[in-house]
């Protein structure tokens, strides 16, 4: 069974930076699309940023140029890196991985039920 865990969410803010990290118990097939999703209480998850298995990336239009996904394939390990971080950011932010592209994964993924979900880290951020 593999798991995603989360971690690095917090208070911040508005302005200041955030880097949360997912680790995955095991190798996941690397051709997955690996991805972080957030979700405000009440709205659909949605997609904000995801790798694929070469490495290129895609961002959501809301979060570009202030968010940073990565991965350290050694460790097993997914980052986002979120800078100047604004108000509409607080969310339950989620790390996914899905058999999917990533462009499709990240414009449809936060209604599906399949692939792999972590549990969520909170980012709160304050005026």
């Amino acid at each position: 069974q593999v798991q995603l865990v989360e971690s690095g969410g917090g208070s911040v803010q508005a302005g200041g930076s955030l880097t949360l990290s997912c680790v995955v118990s095991r190798s996941i097939d690397s051709r997955y699309c690996m991805s972080w999703f957030r979700q405000v209480s009440g709205k659909q998850r949605e997609g904000v940023a995801a790798v694929d298995h070469d490495g290129s990336t895609t961002y959501a239009d809301s979060v570009k140029g202030r968010f940073s996904i990565s991965k350290d394939n050694a460790k097993n390990t997914l980052y986002l890196q979120i800078n100047n971080l604004k108000h509409e950011d607080t969310a339950m932010y989620y790390c996914a991985a899905d058999p999917s592209t990533c462009v499709v994964f990240l414009q449809y993924g936060g209604a599906w039920t399949s692939g792999y979900w972590g549990q969520g880290t909170q980012v709160t951020v304050s005026s």
